[in-house]
């Protein structure tokens, strides 16, 4: 079976005014601090955190597994350890795609950050935006690349159900999930073309960062990518979810996702050859609608409703689910997302109710660490 392991990358904010607080520093000492205090450390002091971008983040990784059951406890726990760190560092954790209040966002220290700041200017200055990245282990790059050329057409439905991100410097976007506009300033994010093989990906990979544009193959956005670090394909569409049980549904949908496509391609079926022009349209719808207007259906690239979209995700892969035990659970977790939304929608709920968006902020942040 398939392991699955999720990465999230979470926004640290005041616990009273919701505001972001470049703290990451703190935190990050606060982990380490405590991993070389636990019994049987014997002197690694490891820990599931790191810096990212911006010093108002967060980012932790999942170790992999095979139940989804068991990726759920994982990232409850360790939202939970975030909190607890955050809160010797005078902040709470907030699982948000974007600051709903207006920020200024702080470069991380380090000779990377800095190449990308002065490389990029104000995109990398104003780039302060929380993914979910979920990881799917495959046998070989091959098999890898048969996977990335065939769950294209599929991605941006995974961007609906995450978005999480309808406000942008204290306004609202207008989109659902507007994250993915900010992280498509990059040069190397978003959809891309079919490779056809391993050696085609790797050759165009070298080629962009022979460019000089890019520093790195850490610097290689593209929507679903190999990993540079394990034999996994990463798909990198989703915004930080605001429930922790969001991102078990999108992993049980990647690795569904995964292996029909792995099945296909040992049966010898080629890719559908949808644009990489169209499939930007869909991420742009996507973002644009979240589940809460229409969206192009992934077979057809034509206009219809999220959940029509939603439902030919699930039919695309359902053979697989079945085969992993996870369809019950995918089933129940669509139908919840149908009728409770999803973050971008819980987000423009509580402003609704007549709530500040400070204290949209600090009631995300409850709701981050809930099981």
């Amino acid at each position: 079976m398939r392991s699955v392991g999720v990465e999230e990358e979470l926004l640290l904010v005041d616990r009273n005014s919701g505001a972001p607080l470049a703290v990451s520093g703190a935190v990050l000492a606060a982990a380490d601090r405590l991993a070389w205090q636990r019994p049987g450390a014997g002197g690694a002091g490891e820990h599931e955190f790191e810096k990212e971008l911006q010093k108002e983040q967060l980012e932790f990784a999942t170790k992999p597994v095979t139940e989804m059951g068991e990726l759920q406890e994982e990232i409850v726990r360790i939202r939970g350890e975030a909190a607890r760190h955050a809160a010797s560092a005078g902040a709470v954790v907030a699982a948000l795609a974007t600051s709903p209040l207006p920020v200024q966002p702080s470069l991380n220290v380090g000779r990377r950050y800095r190449w990308m700041g002065e490389q990029f200017g104000l995109t990398a200055q104003e780039q302060l935006t929380c993914g979910c990245h979920v990881h799917v282990s495959v046998a070989s790059d091959e098999e890898g690349v048969a996977v990335l050329d065939r769950i294209r057409p599929w991605l941006a439905v995974l961007m609906a159900i995450s978005a999480n991100s309808p406000f942008w410097q204290g306004e609202d976007s207008g989109y659902a999930g507007y994250r993915s506009r900010v992280w498509n300033r990059w040069p190397s994010a978003g959809p891309v073309e079919i490779f056809g093989s391993a050696d085609r990906y790797h050759e165009q990979v070298r080629a962009m960062i022979d460019t000089g544009v890019l520093r790195d193959e850490g610097m290689i956005y593209f929507d679903a990518r190999l990993s540079a670090a394990y034999p996994t394909v990463e798909v990198r569409v989703a915004d930080v979810c605001l429930d922790a049980s969001t991102p078990v549904l999108l992993a049980a949908l990647v690795r569904g996702l995964a292996e029909t496509a792995s099945r296909a391609w040992q049966d010898g079926q080629p890719p559908v050859r949808v644009g990489t022009s169209l499939l930007r349209l869909a991420s742009w719808r996507a973002g644009r609608s979240g589940l809460d207007g229409p969206l192009l259906h992934p077979e057809t690239m034509r206009e219809t409703s999220a959940e029509a979209a939603v439902e030919a995700l699930y039919q695309h892969v359902r053979e697989a689910l079945q085969d992993h035990d996870d369809d019950e659970r995918v089933r129940e977790a669509i139908a919840g997302l149908h009728e409770r939304g999803n973050g971008a929608r819980t987000q423009r709920r509580l402003l609704a109710e007549g709530r500040t968006l400070a204290s949209v902020v600090t009631r995300c942040a409850e709701m981050t660490t809930q099981p």
